[in-house]
């Protein structure tokens, strides 16, 4: 039995991630692991085409293939993210179908669900078997529970692989929008000196994402700025190296024009847009690799209290997940939400009025410096954030424990005193049955006194 083990972490067999391959390596010896580090080798992988070609006879030759990454920005590397495209475009999807796959990630357990609903499409959308996900904490290799269940997850892939098991498909194939988009009924929006700006990947791919993001442009006065991602000088994806976690200094410091666009382009902007088109179940690789290099920020809401909407073309509405991702990553940036607009929502005449609504609302939402209440999302990341770099992450993180440190974000529960007191009491006279009769009684009117004492300010 042959498995194909596509490495998708850019610190290629130095990663976390292909210890656990290794594991299964291993404690499965009647199974041949061959490993590909397609994240680390995509320059060669993209400018090679016998390199590229003998990634994919491997894939053929193999009984299974195991997607294994890291997360990156709740989903994979855009290094990852490019070899999945290539797979697209240069029409290899052949050596896929039909074959068994597994996906193996490594992370903190922030928003592994999406990266591997991820690739339970990717693996839909290329006529794989997909068996299933493991979402392996960091450490959990470490510890005996979890290296057994390791095992005990590879021995039912091994098991879907001799028996080709059926996959259940939970993705059906996307459908392209067939409207050509058409701008009208521009009506300007008066920022009031809020700058205004979008950035795009490369609108020469998509006719209609280059109408739709001019309409958008033009609809604010004076017109907002657009800049082209594939117009900035940037060498590569982020590395993994993890050496701007000390001061957010990047490895990449004045070697590409990345930093300095992100910092005095994107950080000083009130309003901000992005623009792209879907590519697979995502967007392009260049916007992958956008979010990822903007980790020299750290796990820091860097883009603090922007209003930010998205401009999309493609089957936008039929991939929810894209939708979840790009919302949990705004609200983890402490940002407002304009809106999504994309050219598969309805026809011309509905995509301008979106345009046009987003627009209203990212001028209105800046001026009165308003954000929408925090969801799931920003409180639960923040907390698992927190303990991380309050514990083992410190170190590394330094400059994370710094800012958390200095905006009060370490309001672990346990330091609320008053509250540990009235528990310790409370808890004690509930013990006794007239007392927790009487408090049933008044427990709703107790919960809503507080609020009666609100209404009455006038601030």
């Amino acid at each position: 039995m042959k498995i194909a083990v596509l490495n998708g972490s850019p610190k290629g067999e130095v990663s976390v991630t292909m210890q656990y391959a290794h594991f299964l390596e291993q404690r499965f010896p009647e199974a041949e692991f061959k490993y590909f580090d397609v994240a680390q080798k995509i320059k060669k992988l993209e400018k090679d085409d016998k390199a590229f070609q003998d990634v994919i006879d491997g894939i053929a030759s193999a009984d299974g293939v195991l997607w294994a990454f890291p997360l990156y920005f709740l989903v994979v590397c855009s290094q990852y993210k490019r070899f999945i495209e290539l797979i697209f475009e240069r029409k290899a999807a052949s050596a896929f179908r039909g074959k068994q796959a597994a996906c193996l990630t490594t992370s903190i357990n922030f928003f592994d669900h999406t990266a591997q609903n991820y690739m339970n499409a990717v693996c839909d959308d290329l006529e794989m078997n997909f068996f299933g996900s493991y979402s392996a904490e960091m450490n959990d290799l470490l510890k005996t529970k979890e290296r057994q269940r390791l095992k005990s997850f590879g021995s039912l892939f091994m098991k879907a692989i001799q028996e080709n098991t059926p996959a259940i498909r939970n993705n059906k194939p996307l459908v392209a929008p067939d409207v050509i988009f058409e701008p009208q009924g521009l009506t300007p929006v008066d920022v009031a000196g809020k700058k205004v700006l979008i950035v795009a990947d490369n609108l020469v791919e998509s006719a209609n994402l280059q109408k739709m993001v001019e309409r958008l442009r033009q609809t604010f006065s004076p017109a907002a700025e657009l800049v082209q991602l594939k117009d900035i000088d940037i060498k590569g994806g982020c590395l993994g190296c993890m050496q701007c976690g000390y001061d957010n200094v990047c490895v990449y410091e004045g070697k590409d024009g990345f930093i300095d666009f992100f910092n005095n382009k994107v950080k000083t902007a009130d309003v901000l847009f992005m623009a792209g088109a879907v590519h697979d179940r995502y967007l392009s690789s260049l916007w992958k690799c956008f979010f990822d290099r903007s980790f020299f920020n750290g796990h820091t809401p860097a883009l603090k209290g922007k209003q930010i909407g998205f401009v999309i073309s493609g089957p936008f509405n039929q991939i929810a997940n894209l939708r979840e991702i790009l919302k949990a990553s705004i609200e983890m940036q402490h940002c407002g939400m304009s809106g999504f607009v994309s050219d598969d929502m309805g026809s011309s005449d509905e995509i301008n009025a979106a345009l046009q609504t987003m627009a209203s609302c990212a001028a209105s939402q800046s001026k009165l410096g308003y954000l929408s209440p925090p969801t799931f999302y920003q409180i639960a990341g923040t907390k698992l954030f927190r303990d991380a770099i309050w514990g083992r992450l410190r170190v590394v993180f330094q400059a994370d424990h710094r800012y958390y440190k200095e905006h009060g974000m370490y309001d672990f529960p346990q330091k609320y005193y008053k509250w540990r007191a009235i528990n310790g009491i409370l808890s004690s006279l509930m013990k006794i049955p007239a007392f927790r009769r009487e408090f049933n009684k008044r427990v709703k009117q107790e919960m809503i006194k507080p609020c009666a004492n609100a209404l009455k300010r006038t601030e």
